[in-house]
């Protein structure tokens, strides 16, 4: 192998990603690494730490053996919750991201404490919510006080890799911007006096942007030589958006993962409590983005449950089974939901069921839940000022071609996808790229096709949406009732 090479690895929820590029951003090898997230207790989702880092290195031994690694990028899910000691020692697994749904009394608190909504949504972009990663902080306190005495650093998926492979400690100023209330989005810098009230005697990362260079590894790995430059990263959406083009006003890219995820790039900080406003990957950039808590998740527990061999087979029965799936309507609220309702203690429902009813016609409404909550997603954008003109799919679920035209017909969208869908590791790996030859991502990954709604279902999915807003306040109370009930038996 000749000529610079870049490493890009993605610790995601379901997996971690590695892929190898060159400097026209031919991807020269791909590698997985399949894991699960723990769930001690409903709400809590967790993961060991040391398994990022090594699901890292067994990525790397596999992908750069025999190259020469000229830059490293990263990036992870998030905002994640890892605490160490000062040595870098994880005292407890990492709580993750808005699919941990813990901290709800801290969320009150909080809010209470620090002047309520309003006052956190004008400095921070963003109200409390399981999203972020303040409150979660406030519950080890709380509810784990030895650890939280031994605690002194705080890390998420990238800026752990980069601290393992460098000694650095520092956070992108988008991943610090979710560490609400923490982190000031105007003056782009942590706010001290909510840091030091939310995490008293915590020392807190050194912000630095995505794409800037954190440090260089203190050790040969594998192809990566002592001294290679290692940027920043970010979180794995954002992460996203980059390996596809999806960071200029007016731009909404889709990421169709373990959770969907909606990020819009705005011309200046935007501000409402269903969304999460937040600085962008690179300086000067703002946005205003969302997540589902299911997608993929949905789907994975669907095929899981029915026994079916592989997706393959569902997408070919959820085509059978056509617009609508025979009368059903699913809220895909199966751990909870983030954007927009912010309802942590919201639950699945599937409306409609009968005994004549099949696989097909579940797993096309799984589907179309999730087309649903985009469009709900989309509008709350909007109402809040977005101006989405494009939109940009990403991710494993834009394989297949179902579930994209689904998504398009539902909503009236077009989505662009481009020719490489890797992700966040291809991402990575551009940024990485940046800081030694003059890469562009336009030129790296153009669009491949884009996906054009249909217009003869959009009568029925139209129907169908409405529905969709009335099943949620409908079904609310009992939801709230029996994740009380599962909370007590747990």
């Amino acid at each position: 192998m000749t000529g610079k090479v870049f490493l890009g690895v993605d610790i995601g929820t379901s997996s971690s990603k590695g892929v190898l590029v060159d400097a026209a951003g031919r991807v020269l090898a791909s590698a997985v690494r399949e894991h699960e997230a723990a769930r001690p207790r409903p709400g809590h989702v967790e993961m060991d730490g040391e398994l990022w880092w090594a699901e890292f290195r067994d990525l790397a031994a596999e992908l750069t053996t025999g190259a020469d690694v000229a830059a490293v990028g990263v990036s992870g899910m998030g905002p994640c919750v890892l605490l160490t000691d000062e040595d870098g020692t994880p005292l407890r697994p990492a709580i993750l991201y808005g699919v941990d749904t813990r901290a709800a009394k801290q969320i009150t608190d909080l809010t209470a404490e620090l002047g309520g909504d309003e006052a956190i949504l004008a400095r921070c972009g963003s109200v409390l919510s399981s999203q972020a990663a303040g409150p979660k902080l406030r519950w080890v306190a709380e509810n784990e006080p030895d650890v939280w005495h031994r605690a002194r650093r705080l890390f998420m998926p990238a800026s752990w890799l980069v601290h393992r492979l460098t000694g650095a400690y520092t956070l992108d100023h988008h991943s610090a911007s979710q560490c609400t209330p923490m982190y000031d989005i105007e003056a782009l810098g942590w706010y001290r006096p909510w840091a030091d009230h939310v995490a008293p005697g915590l020392e807190l990362p050194q912000p630095a942007w995505s794409d800037e260079i954190a440090g260089t590894t203190r050790e040969p790995l594998a192809g990566i030589p002592a001294g290679t430059p290692v940027v920043t990263g970010s979180i794995d959406a954002w992460t996203e958006a980059v390996s596809v083009d999806a960071q200029n006003p007016g731009d909404l890219m889709l990421m169709y993962g373990t959770t969907m995820f909606l990020v819009a790039t705005v011309e200046r900080p935007l501000r409402t409590p269903s969304m999460w406003g937040t600085v962008g990957t690179y300086r000067g950039s703002h946005n205003l983005a969302g997540g589902m808590a299911t997608s993929g998740a949905l789907t994975g527990w669907l095929r899981d449950l029915s026994g079916a061999p592989d997706y393959s087979t569902l997408l070919a029965e959820a085509e059978a089974s056509g617009p609508g799936a025979n009368g059903l309507l699913v809220l895909p609220y199966f751990a909870g939901e983030r954007t927009p309702i912010q309802d942590p203690d919201a639950r699945g429902v599937i409306a409609g069921l009968t005994l004549s009813h099949t696989r097909g016609d579940l797993y096309r409404a799984a589907l179309e839940a999730t087309a649903l909550g985009v469009r709900h997603n989309i509008e709350a954008l909007r109402a809040a000022g977005a101006d989405v003109r494009r939109v940009v799919a990403v991710g494993g679920g834009t394989r297949g071609g179902l579930w994209t035209r689904v998504v398009s017909d539902v909503t009236g969208l077009p989505q662009v996808v481009p020719a490489t869908t890797i992700g966040a590791s291809y991402g990575a790996a551009f940024l990485a790229a940046r800081t030694t030859v003059a890469a562009d991502i336009t030129a790296w990954n153009p669009p491949a096709r884009t996906v054009t709604p249909d217009a003869a279902p959009r009568p029925a999915y139209d129907e169908l949406y409405a529905l969709y807003r009335e099943l949620y306040p409908a079904t609310r109370t009992i939801s709230h009732t029996l994740a009380a009930r599962q909370r007590a038996l747990a």
